[in-house]
């Protein structure tokens, strides 16, 4: 039967530039149309970001949106293939929307320079139909979720961390949500970040390739997207398999009777910010540290990551105890001691210092922005990672 209401509105140059779709029965000149008038908002243009923009703008997407707001930091090159050494110390987003529009000029790029959380989530969405979460932390993953719940659109999820990733659609409307694998986040520090874990560089374009897949077969409406079944990988075994989900009927924001009917504070959800403000002492910055070590003081120096980040850097005469393993040891630290505590951005290390306040231990610090932070604004030649 024919379709008397299609219109194609390909163009000439469209249609060379497509015609390997034009071929394929599943797509052809309808589907090419479909993904042409198919709008997509990634949501980081970081490890998943990369691939899966860049696959999406080269299949033709009508209309792409980046969410992003970093630089390019030398430790990105690895893995995160938009950016080149050149682009250290730009701005993502406009060096992401050059190279895509150098990969097809023929689709509209739409950039937002901004870090999305619950004040905007609504609005930067409104404009897509599709979202593809490319983040790497848990409060933006269960934003992102709850957003495409609160607003009907399918979620495209990924996640990456050393040799292993996962993919599956989340929608609530057909399927399950994030929600619904996931109810409650980790504890804070007992997942590491990929900043601290490590992920294989060439990881995320698997699985970055698996997202970008999905927008393509539910842009077409072909195939079996992955709702209710979630995809694992293993890049050392070379091994796929499936799990399958089940929609949960007490999900707080999917389910028939939500609790969840509009966006929370996703960092207090995930246990990253405190209803108590810390202390003004509670932190202290590089310099400070500096000038203690210099007047001759010598506070305790407590390494909360991971053995391997240990080895990769460290202050000198440091003391290694990582942050699962402290409410263990802790009594092995003397109550009366000076202690600075520090990690890789100094995430962990404020939570290892609100615990070591909360035994006893009221001389604490956290080092600021961690041993990062002292690499770049203190001494050069500790090595970043």
């Amino acid at each position: 039967m024919v379709d008397s209401n299609f219109v194609d509105r390909l163009s000439g140059r469209e249609n060379r530039r497509y015609s390997r779709h034009l071929v394929i029965p599943e797509v052809g000149i309808r589907g090419q149309n479909r993904l042409k008038e198919a709008r997509v908002l990634v949501v980081g243009a970081g490890g998943l970001g990369s691939p899966v923009s860049m696959y999406l703008a080269a299949v033709g997407v009508g209309k792409l949106g980046l969410v992003e707001f970093d630089e390019v930091d030398e430790s990105n090159l690895q893995r995160q293939v938009l950016y080149g050494e050149s682009d250290i110390g730009q701005p993502k987003l406009e060096v992401a929307l050059d190279r895509l529009h150098e990969i097809n000029p023929l689709i509209e790029l739409v950039g937002h320079a901004e870090r999305i959380d619950a004040s905007n989530a609504m609005e930067l969405l409104a404009g897509y139909d599709i979202v593809v979460d490319g983040s790497d932390n848990f409060p933006t993953r269960y934003l992102v979720n709850d957003a495409c719940v609160l607003s009907g659109k399918p979620n495209v999820y990924g996640s990456i961390f050393r040799f292993e990733g996962q993919s599956s659609v989340f929608w609530g409307a057909r399927g399950p949500c994030y929600r619904c694998l996931f109810p409650e986040p980790p504890p804070p520090g007992l997942v590491p970040s990929c900043a601290e874990g490590g992920v294989l560089g060439i990881l995320p374009a698997i699985i970055g390739s698996l997202q970008a897949n999905e927008v393509v077969k539910l842009s077409l409406e072909v195939g079996e997207p992955l709702i209710g079944r979630l995809v694992l990988f293993d890049a050392l075994q070379t091994r796929f398999r499936e799990v399958r989900l089940k929609k949960n009927p007490e999900c707080p924001v999917c389910s028939e009777n939500p609790t969840v009917t509009a966006l929370i504070d996703y960092e207090r959800f995930c246990g990253l910010a405190s209803d108590e403000p810390p202390a003004e002492t509670i932190n202290i910055a590089p310099e400070d540290l500096e000038s203690w070590l210099k007047e001759g003081r010598e506070p305790l120096l407590l390494d909360v990551r991971t053995a391997l980040e240990h080895q990769t850097c460290r202050f000198d005469d440091s003391l290694l105890m990582p942050l699962q393993m402290l409410p263990r040891r802790f009594e092995e630290l003397d109550p009366d001691a000076e202690i600075v505590v520090y990690c890789h951005h100094g995430h962990r290390s404020a939570h290892a210092v609100d615990f070591l306040r909360r035994m006893g231990f009221k001389r604490s610090f956290n080092l600021d922005g961690g041993i990062d932070a002292w690499s770049k604004r203190i001494d050069p030649s500790v090595p970043r990672y």
